[in-house]
């Protein structure tokens, strides 16, 4: 994945999400690090195509680059991309025939922002949605009669009020700081169906026998099969099929094992309304691992991958992470992270956390601290992007 375009840019990555809270695309937004920098458009498509290949999930390109987007509106991405275009170029008559050949070659064009006058009839059909954050709703402008998709937004609340105004989706996190729990609240039981993992994390941790655990796991045997599903993808990388738990252990050992509970933990969740903040925290502990590999201590790797899965585990179980602790086995310097916040491995959620804010200012400033390159951390995203796709 050798891409010089990535050593010159910041990448972010945001949910697109529909009423059901289904996940219907990524929004990959590029911003140039230097004003002056020569982005090539075909270089930024071959990185893009890493993740998204012609038919292969759906990705919204947002190029904070006037050349850049006039240069990928001059070639022919594949029709899985989707870009989003500014309302004021959208409103140029120079690039009439541009957006025309576009949706010609059926590809989905976003109008951002409202256009100082109503568009041209011939452009009008070029695009496929209005992308309008709350500062662009307030301020109002010409009905283009698009669907609305409401751009960023950083909490539950927040999306569910842009979906009650007839929003036909919403592109932004439902999760914003950590979770505080309602006043009065006294929960401090994980929820049922995720009691057996939580339970087999702890009979791991306490290095009890594969015979035990697998009494724990035949308890509920659509988690052994999600568990062998994970084991057997290509994400995975595993040189032969699994065919059991017991053979699974034996492949990997506890340590590994336990990383991979993890990642069940924080996708098996029945509420619906969880679909966004399972997206993330996959893509957090892929990110964070990508972001290790360069540490020689398997285990600090590992650690990494569950820091990030379990950033968010606060949103997904509704408790704060001091009530967790008291039953889910976590590595110190994971605990650090998530409930000091400070540690080894805090700096990297920082720089997580940044990507996903597509800020470029925290992303200089996370990356300085790490001494870490663009195009490395770019590479991260991108390959943590790919393997997502793979284990979903």
């Amino acid at each position: 994945m050798n891409h010089p375009i990535l050593g010159s840019v910041a990448l972010g990555y945001t949910p697109q999400i529909d009423r059901q809270r289904m996940v219907t695309a990524t929004r990959l937004t590029v911003i140039p690090l230097r004003p002056d920098a020569k982005l090539e458009a075909s270089e930024l498509l071959a990185a893009v195509a890493e993740v998204w290949p012609a038919g292969g999930g759906t990705a919204i390109l947002k190029v904070l680059s006037e050349d850049l987007l006039e240069s990928l509106l001059r070639t022919e991405p594949s029709s899985n991309l989707m870009l989003e275009v500014p309302a004021f170029m959208a409103s140029d008559s120079a690039h009439v025939e541009l957006l025309q050949a576009m949706k010609k070659r059926g590809n989905a064009l976003l109008l951002k922002g409202h256009p100082a006058q109503p568009l041209p009839a011939e452009i009008q059909p070029c695009f496929k949605f209005a992308v309008l954050d709350p500062e662009d709703e307030s301020r109002g402008g010409p009905d283009t009669g698009l669907p609305r998709l409401i751009s960023e937004l950083r909490d539950g609340s927040a999306i569910n009020a842009a979906f009650e105004r007839g929003a036909q989706g919403v592109i932004g996190w439902p999760m914003q700081g950590s979770y505080e729990p309602p006043a009065g609240s006294t929960k401090s039981e994980v929820q049922a169906d995720l009691q057996v993992i939580v339970e087999l994390m702890s009979r791991i941790d306490q290095g009890e026998d594969v015979e035990r655990l697998e009494q724990t796991l035949k308890r509920d045997p659509s988690l052994a099969f999600k568990l062998l599903r994970y084991l057997n993808s290509a994400a995975f990388g595993l040189p032969v099929e699994v065919s059991s738990f017991r053979h699974a252990i034996m492949l990997l050992g506890y340590a590994r094992m336990k990383r991979w509970l993890a990642l069940l933990l924080t996708t098996a969740s029945k509420d619906h309304a969880m679909r966004p903040i399972m997206y993330a925290a996959l893509r957090r502990g892929l990110l964070m691992e990508e972001l290790a590999k360069g540490m020689r201590d398997s285990e600090l790797r590992d650690e990494m991958f569950i820091c990030g899965l379990f950033s968010l585990l606060d949103h997904m179980l509704k408790q704060p992470f001091t009530k967790l602790l008291q039953s889910i086995p976590m590595p110190e310097r994971v605990r650090q992270a998530l409930v000091d916040e400070a540690g080894p491995y805090q700096p990297y959620l920082e720089l997580v956390r940044a990507i996903e804010n597509s800020s470029v200012f925290d992303f200089r400033a996370a990356a300085e601290q790490l001494m870490l390159g663009a195009e490395e951390i770019n590479q991260c995203v991108l390959r943590a992007l790919h393997k997502a796709t793979q284990l979903e």
